[in-house]
């Protein structure tokens, strides 16, 4: 009987679901530009937050410098267009296949540090970022880089985009933590010593995961650099990005999957109205986490979770069933 609820609440939520995104992939037809705008933001945001939570809500992994990867997609994409024609939407793939190798070289270096140590070295190596592009000629130096060939790009086109993507990051997420190497990642940010003693491989995990991480959180930076037209050092590799990342994530729900969604969409909402407050607005959005950590510690999305037992999108596997893929209640005992 429960098997049956169940069931039929699933599919409840996929109906809805999909009523939200056939909504979403309309919007640009009827929306007005503010409206598209606030929405392609969300949803690069989306990615961003789903990234961060991918390294510090299921990994463990704190990381202070997902800016590393948002200005590497930004740039890949000015020099890969500018300088030798390619395609926007190639130069967003090449990016985040650039961001990939780069969060393979450094993780033979950072993922040796734990807590406190891997956070800080990841922010240490962002603003040496800074630094190199700041004095390299070749992108323009502290000025900063003009993309060209989105002169003229239609927004709905970037809109577009960037729905596809954060939808592609909620996929992975909800697929990555289903499989074994998912399951590999909560064993080590629950207990990273127990994890090595029942067989997982550390290091691998960890990299697999910086890996995927770096590779869309790239793209998500090649997109957000797409609607602003310039890229420039101090502001694409500023820790901001990361700020962002761990806000969505706090307020929505830490290792949830929805949780970096309603996240997202309260975090671009609380930026455009505080907006008008200037410097003041980040000690608004400080003040906001603070409480919403004292009141709620596992974000909104997570606090409901665990008061109602309900979850809008769920990454874990089925409970009730064992490896034949057979509910348990059919199965025999010489089945165990």
């Amino acid at each position: 009987m429960k098997t049956l609820v169940g069931d039929k609440s699933n599919i409840i939520k996929f109906i809805i679901l999909v009523i939200i995104i056939a909504a979403l992939f309309l919007l640009p037809s009827w929306g007005n530009q503010y409206t598209v705008m606030f929405f392609m933001l969300v949803f690069m945001y989306i990615g961003l937050g789903q990234m961060w939570n991918l390294l510090a809500g299921y990994a463990g992994l704190v990381s202070l410098g997902q800016q590393i990867f948002i200005g590497i997609g930004g740039y890949s994409l000015a020099v890969l267009s500018n300088y030798y024609g390619v395609p926007l939407f190639l130069g967003l793939i090449i990016g985040g296949l650039i961001a990939m190798v780069i969060s393979i070289g450094l993780s033979y270096l950072l993922l040796r540090m734990k807590g406190m140590y891997f956070a800080v070295a990841t922010w240490i190596t962002a603003e040496a970022l800074i630094v190199i592009f700041a004095g390299w000629k070749f992108v323009g130096s502290g000025n900063g880089m003009f993309i060209y060939a989105v002169r003229g790009m239609p927004t709905s086109t970037i809109y577009y985009y960037s729905l596809i993507v954060a939808i592609i990051t909620v996929i992975i997420v909800v697929f990555l933590l289903r499989s074994k190497l998912g399951l590999g990642l909560i064993a080590i940010r629950d207990n990273d010593s127990a994890a090595e003693t029942s067989g997982v491989n550390i290091f691998k995990t960890k990299l697999y995961c910086m890996m995927i991480s770096s590779f869309l959180t790239s793209i998500i930076g090649g997109l957000f650099y797409m609607s602003q037209v310039w890229v420039q050092p101090y502001a694409a590799f500023a820790i901001n990005w990361t700020i962002a990342g761990m806000f969505i994530v706090v307020i929505g729900g830490i290792g949830t999957v929805a949780g970096p969604i309603l996240g997202a969409i309260i975090y671009v909402f609380l930026n455009q109205y505080l907006a008008q407050f200037g410097g003041i607005s980040m000690i608004i959005l400080g003040i906001i986490a603070i409480l919403v950590i004292l009141f709620a510690s596992k974000g909104i999305l997570g606090t409901v979770q665990d008061k109602f037992g309900f979850e809008i999108l769920s990454a874990r596997r089925h409970s009730d069933r064992t490896f034949t893929g057979k509910p348990i209640e059919e199965l025999d005992s010489s089945n165990l």
